[in-house]
Parts: structure tokens; C-alpha cells; sequence
């Protein structure tokens, strides 16, 4: 009865930390191939297949402003890819579907991304062609995130930044749509999302709500 008591008291006062599954560009070490992944974390989840990932598109962004397709190839749990030369950023999208089972029928849309070659701030930045975004900003050995939608900031987004050592920390965006800073060194991710009030029409069915969904997964050198 103690032992089930103090248990309890642990999982009260633990913080809550939101885990969902999010679509991650995950880059290969040497960064010249990646890995997609619909994942709660940066490895492949076996028990969940890429069936509704299929219309997956993804850009790479040289750091001289170029832009070219890159080409995954769709495995039973994860897309692969090689990069052209030259790649710094890998950014996608793709329409999940849409959820019912909420208060109106809401159109989910997934937006990863990948920094390849240890870009930050503007040169880590698609711009006002991406719906939504998460920026890596680097400063004094720390790293902030920073949401964007079509350029501009959004504020008081929520989402979970996965840090290096495997842990997670909830975190809300500013007025500026930064977050906090976080020390260390290794590899980040990060998650956000941003609902959008619009009507339309997706496979037939109607939809009043857009929820986007904005992945980064960064490499923080020492």
C-alpha cells in the first residue's frame, strides 16, 4: 500500500510532458542522405505504417537560396532519401487526413524539417513559402526555436523540444515566437502546432479547421 501510495505521488508531482507522433526529417551523419519518420521520437516506430504519408513532398535548400526536389523512397515505416550536393535545409509537407472525431471537422497537415548543414537563424529560414516553420537560433552557446507561419511569428504556440539526452520540455512561444534558451550540445528536435480557421473540402469531406503541425530536428555543435 506505501510502495502504491509513494508510486502515485511520483507520477503527480513528475511534469507532464506531451508525447505525440510527429513527422521528423532525420539526417544521416554525414549528411548527405535522411531519413522521414512518423515517430514520437527520431527512430522509425514499427507499429505505425507510412500509408497516410504518402503524399509526402519535400525541398532541399542550398545555402546559396537554390531549391530542388529531393526524392524519397516510401518504406513500410520510414521514407529515405539522398540530398543533392550542396543541401543545408530539408524542408516537406504533406496532408495527413482529416480528424471527425473533434468539435468540427479539422484537416491535419504535417510541415517537417531538417537543418543539414549547421545552419541558423535567416539561413536556416524557408520563408513566406512555408505555411508554417520552426527556426533555429543559436546565441551564446545556447539554442532557441522560433515558430514562423508564411514568414511571420506566431505567439503563444505550444509545443515539446526534444533535447540530446533524450529528455522532453513542453514550451509556449512568445510574442516574437521564440521559446526559451536551452544549453548543450547534440542533437534537437522540436514540435509545434498551429490552428488555422478555414473552410474547404479534403477527399470529399468538408473540413473548418486547419491544424498544422511544424517539426525541426537540428544538430547543436560544441
Amino acid at each position: 500500500m506505501i510502495r502504491s501510495l509513494l508510486v502515485l505521488t511520483a507520477l503527480v508531482a513528475a511534469p507532464f510532458v506531451a508525447t505525440a507522433h510527429m513527422v521528423y526529417v532525420v539526417p544521416g551523419a554525414d549528411g548527405k542522405a535522411i531519413v522521414v519518420v512518423f515517430s514520437d521520437t527520431l527512430d522509425p516506430d514499427t507499429k505505425v505504417t507510412t500509408d497516410k504519408l504518402t503524399g509526402l513532398k519535400l525541398t532541399g535548400h542550398t545555402a546559396d537560396g537554390k531549391s530542388v526536389a529531393v526524392e524519397a523512397k516510401r518504406e513500410p515505416h520510414q521514407f529515405t532519401a539522398a540530398l543533392p550536393a550542396g543541401t543545408a535545409v530539408v524542408s516537406g509537407d504533406v496532408i495527413y487526413g482529416l480528424m471527425t472525431k473533434s468539435e468540427k471537422p479539422t484537416l491535419l497537415v504535417y510541415h517537417p524539417k531538417a537543418v543539414t548543414g549547421g545552419a541558423t537563424g535567416t539561413k536556416a529560414t524557408v520563408g513566406e513559402s512555408a505555411a508554417l516553420e520552426v527556426v533555429p537560433v543559436t546565441e551564446g552557446g545556447k539554442i532557441r526555436f522560433r515558430l514562423l507561419a508564411k514568414g511571420k511569428p506566431v505567439a503563444g504556440s505550444e509545443g515539446t523540444v526534444l533535447l540530446p539526452d533524450g529528455k522532453k520540455e513542453k514550451v509556449t512561444t512568445d510574442k516574437d515566437g521564440y521559446t526559451t534558451a536551452f544549453e548543450g550540445s547534440g542533437r534537437f528536435a522540436a514540435w509545434f502546432r498551429h490552428a488555422e480557421t478555414r473552410a474547404g473540402e479534403h477527399d470529399g469531406k468538408k473540413f473548418e479547421e486547419v491544424r498544422h503541425y511544424a517539426t525541426l530536428v537540428a544538430d547543436v555543435a560544441k
